[in-house]
Parts: C-alpha cells; sequence; structure tokens
C-alpha cells in the first residue's frame, strides 16, 4: 500500500472518531490507537491534512452541498462526507498534490469504506468541485507541470 494512503487511511479513521465521539482532537491524538508505527514525513502529512480539515470543515461542506443537489446532505453518509472532505482539503491546502491523484485516492479508499455506489458519487462530486475551483483560480499547485496561469494571475492580484 502506498505511504500516503497509509495516512490518508489513518486521517479517515482519526476523523470518524472525531465525528462519532464528540472528543477533541487533542483527545483522540493521544488514544494510543494512533501509536501504531508510521513513518515521520506521512505522520506530518497526515496530522496536517486532519487539521486542515476540521478546520475548514463548513467551507468544504457548502461546496459539497452546492454540487450535490439531488442529495440531502444530511443523507450523504459520514464516511462519504469525510473522504469528500479530506479530497477536497487536498485541492486547497496541500500545492503539491496533484487533484488527479487526491480524487483517484478518494475513489480506492471509498471502495475499502464505503458501498458500491459511493465511488461514483464521490467521483462526480470531485470532478464538479474541481473545475469550480478551477474556473475560480483557487487551485493553485507548484510541482513541475501542474502550475497554472490562470492561479499565478489570482495569487498576484490578492
Amino acid at each position: 500500500m502506498k505511504i500516503r494512503r497509509k495516512a490518508r487511511l489513518r486521517a479517515l479513521q482519526f476523523l470518524y472518531a472525531y465525528e462519532i465521539s464528540g472528543n477533541t482532537p487533542e483527545q483522540i491524538f493521544d488514544d494510543p490507537i494512533w501509536e501504531e508505527p508510521i513513518d515521520e514525513r506521512s505522520r506530518k502529512f497526515c496530522e496536517e491534512l486532519i487539521k486542515e480539515t476540521i478546520k475548514d470543515e463548513d467551507k468544504f461542506d457548502e461546496l459539497i452541498k452546492k454540487k450535490s443537489k439531488n442529495w440531502k446532505f444530511e443523507r450523504i453518509t459520514l464516511i462519504d462526507k469525510l473522504i469528500l472532505r479530506l479530497s477536497i482539503c487536498e485541492f486547497l491546502n496541500f500545492s503539491e498534490i496533484p487533484p488527479k491523484v487526491s480524487i483517484d485516492e478518494a475513489l480506492e479508499i471509498s471502495k475499502i469504506f464505503s458501498t458500491e455506489k459511493s465511488s461514483k458519487f464521490i467521483n462526480g462530486i470531485l470532478d464538479s468541485i474541481l473545475i469550480e475551483l478551477k474556473n475560480e483560480g483557487r487551485i493553485c499547485k507548484e510541482r513541475r507541470g501542474l502550475i497554472d496561469e490562470k492561479c499565478k494571475t489570482v495569487n498576484k492580484n490578492k
């Protein structure tokens, strides 16, 4: 299994525990379950992904609601919401990760943790959100082959 996928799986499990338990992130981080060995780079990625996802959860949920018009937000399974939030977080907050990778990882994770039809639903929502964010110049990637001229222009004007 890819190293980053393990970190994403751990982030998903953490966010699920956070949602279900009502505990603070600190209380959940203190649980012995998180002591399972993980390399330092993956641990940092996992922790940053968790913190950024929690911090901007409402913003991510608004994007999901806007793109899931045929579904009441409350009817979307918690796991699917969490997978969507993690992917949107990667789109917006992790400039080194290509959006295609975030989507592919979301689909693979949904096949492990969610329903048969979830991957199609998640793919459709993420594709739609990605198009919107690109059109608004909000997707800014830094690695070779990912830099978008429109994004550079938007960032200069900020």
